[in-house]
C-alpha cells in the first residue's frame, strides 16, 4: 500500500509504511506531517500513528561522534604534513593534498541536505 506525506516543503510517495516509518526514524518526516494512505481522504499527523512514536532508530555510534573523530584524523594530518615540508621531505606535498582532499569531503558531507522521499 502506498503512502503520501505532506511536509511543509512539498509532498512525498511512499511505497510502503516501512517507507514512511524509516523516514520517520531519520528525521525525514516529523511528528508534526501529516500522512495519507492510498484511496483514504483523511490525512492523520504522524505523532498520532502509534507504530511511528514507538519506531526507534538502530543502535549505532552517533554522527557527531564520526564527526568529531574525523575531524582529529585531518588536524593529524594537516600537522604530520607540516612537519614534513619544514623537513624538506616531499612526502610532505602528498600528505597535504591527502589533507585537503579529506578535509573537502568531510566539509561535504556535513553540509549535504539529506536525501527525501
Amino acid at each position: 500500500m502506498r503512502y503520501r506525506v505532506r511536509t511543509p516543503d512539498g509532498e512525498l510517495d511512499y511505497l510502503s509504511f516501512r517507507e514512511v516509518e524509516v523516514a520517520y526514524i531519520q528525521g525525514l518526516v516529523g511528528p508534526d506531517d501529516e500522512v495519507r494512505e492510498e484511496g483514504q481522504k483523511l490525512w492523520r499527523k504522524a505523532s498520532t500513528i502509534p507504530q511511528l512514536v514507538r519506531a526507534k532508530p538502530p543502535e549505532r555510534v552517533p554522527r557527531d561522534t564520526m564527526q568529531f573523530i574525523a575531524i582529529l584524523c585531518a588536524l593529524a594530518l594537516g600537522l604530520a604534513s607540516l612537519v614534513l615540508l619544514m623537513k624538506g621531505l616531499w612526502w610532505g606535498l602528498v600528505t597535504g593534498l591527502a589533507t585537503t582532499f579529506f578535509v573537502s569531503h568531510l566539509a561535504y558531507t556535513a553540509f549535504r541536505k539529506p536525501k527525501r522521499g
